[in-house]
């Protein structure tokens, strides 16, 4: 049946995809984005934009009334770990207050919501791999500690209202639209360096490991788990070094670039990997799109979008 459906950072990298999907299976959709770090341009036709910040509860709710949601998909945060680092209060007010605020909107309309959290930056360097859901967080940087801090407001406001919101930690999310600028997305960064034939910085000398997930699996995964109460990691399980990452967006471009190597940087991890089994079982999704594959047709894809850009 089709819905009224509000993402929240809908002009960003994984939520402009997830509202394209949206639409296309006919739902009337709201996009919430203050534009920080997400772009007008990138959400779809089709779709309302609502310039607004998730912290102003008053703005929040009028666009809430107004649209009356049957489900709430919340992508918006402050997504850096060394943001977070560098100015810990901003990083909670976005992603603890204004999950709450958003959480909290959707929970008295009774309209089920996707939380996107994270996978690696919680669970910390000491877990087991692949890691399963009911690891105890341990978060080396303020980034990871807002994301539980506000899993356990959406846990909350699910259990005692009744609304099946569900927690989607993710992996390290890389495709098509990811920007460059900035420190949370390397599979981005690198191709912006081989496209312009630059060497990039490879910080950990290439060997901290992560889960990469392409965008596709996430916007598949949010929308599965979507009615379902729970938390659900979302990644492919497979652990890939950021040297073995940079070897093959290497080949797809045809470069001889070598990176320069440098110290891991506060607050990051030296490994991660999820166990996707738990999510499997619940929701039936297991991501379709291999790290090789998913590699060559982002680094295409991207490089059309830099030409495009004129960068």
């Amino acid at each position: 049946m089709p819905q009224h459906v509000i993402v929240t950072g809908g002009a960003g990298f994984i939520g402009s995809p997830l509202t394209d999907v949206l639409l296309a299976a006919g739902n009337e959709v709201t996009v919430i984005d203050d534009l920080s770090s997400g772009s007008a341009a990138k959400v779809p036709a089709g779709a309302t934009l609502r310039e607004l910040d998730i912290v102003d509860r008053t703005a929040l709710d009028t666009v809430f009334e107004e649209v009356r949601p049957t489900a709430v998909y919340h992508l918006a945060a402050q997504a850096s770990v060394t943001a977070s680092v560098a100015d810990p209060g901003r990083d909670c007010s976005v992603n603890v207050l204004g999950t709450l605020n958003v959480v909290d909107a959707a929970t008295k309309l009774g309209a089920p919501l996707s939380f996107t959290s994270t996978g690696g930056a919680l669970y910390g360097d000491d877990a087991p791999l692949p890691t399963p859901e009911e690891r105890i967080p341990a978060p080396l940087a303020p980034y990871g500690a807002s994301k539980w801090a506000a899993e356990a407001y959406v846990n909350t406001w699910s259990l005692s209202a009744g609304v099946p919101h569900a927690v989607c930690r993710l992996g390290n999310v890389y495709g098509p639209r990811q920007s460059p600028h900035g420190e949370a997305g390397v599979v981005a960064i690198f191709s912006e360096h081989l496209h312009k034939g630059k060497a990039p910085k490879m910080f950990g000398h290439g060997t901290p490991t992560r889960d990469y997930v392409h965008v596709a699996d996430v916007v598949g995964a949010l929308i599965a788990a979507n009615g379902n109460r729970g938390t659900f990691n979302v990644a492919t399980g497979v652990e890939t070094d950021v040297l073995t990452l940079w070897r093959v967006l290497k080949a797809a471009a045809g470069s001889e670039i070598e990176p320069e190597l440098a110290e891991l940087r506060p607050g990051e991890l030296k490994r991660s990997c999820l166990d996707t089994s738990h999510t499997a079982s619940v929701l039936g999704w297991r991501a379709q799109v291999s790290v090789e594959q998913g590699l060559r047709e982002t680094y295409a894809a991207l490089v059309e979008e830099f030409e495009r850009a004129g960068a």
